[in-house]
């Protein structure tokens, strides 16, 4: 059965899981917005970004909570009830990555963002909104073509903030930095990556949600 087919017989309940996906695929975005808006920013960093960092993990994790009660709760399901918790997760994840990398930014007591910081920054938003058009394309019962072609954006994305990472880590172990500074920007790099990652597996299992219902 289409995906759209069976999301309009759906009864209301059930129709809250594309919802929901959407509010986390809006707050993933909206974390690397902030994040963006730090790296970016000429002045320091303000302990307003550490409240918004704090508030918009927290959203992300009642999302996360709300969408797993309505699993616990729902009989009939849109899609896998596994697909449903493995999509839940996934959007969790990345607020959460990137969330520690905002809050991390502060704990490390960085005052200096590096252009790898901010070309890192640019390609997290890139994903996060190829992210929502990912989902919103789910909830709509797109068809293979169109599901592929935005699945194929996302992999240059994620292919193109693998090879920052590969310069970022190059210039990292050049040898003109102290090993405290390395190992702040290794994790602050490697969150925003992970984050990267996961808008690209979430795009995956997408790809199999509509390959199983085609």
């Amino acid at each position: 059965m289409k995906l759209g087919i069976l999301e309009r017989i759906l009864p209301p309940p059930e129709k809250k899981f594309y919802s929901l996906f959407e509010d986390g695929a809006g707050i993933c975005a909206e974390t690397a917005k902030l994040y963006h808006q730090i790296i970016n920013s000429d002045e320091a960093y303000q302990e307003d970004h550490l409240i918004q960092a704090k508030t918009l993990k927290r959203m992300s994790s009642n999302i996360s909570k709300e969408n797993l009660a309505l699993l616990n709760a729902s009989f009939i399901t849109p899609i896998d009830r596994e697909d449903i918790q493995l999509i839940s997760s996934l959007l969790s994840r990345i607020s959460k990555s990137i969330v520690k990398s905002c809050i991390n930014l502060k704990i490390y007591n960085i005052d200096h963002y590096n252009g790898f910081m901010k070309k890192q920054s640019e390609t997290l938003l890139k994903a996060t909104e190829e992210l929502k058009n990912v989902i919103t394309l789910l909830k709509k019962g797109p068809s293979l073509k169109e599901v592929t072609e935005c699945h194929h954006r996302m992999k240059e994305i994620e292919n193109h903030g693998d090879e920052i990472l590969y310069q970022a880590t190059q210039e990292l172990y050049s040898g003109a930095h102290d090993a405290l500074h390395v190992l702040k920007m290794r994790d602050i790099y490697k969150n925003i990556e992970n984050a990267l990652d996961i808008c690209s597996a979430i795009s995956d299992e997408i790809v199999n949600i509509v390959l199983k219902h085609d």
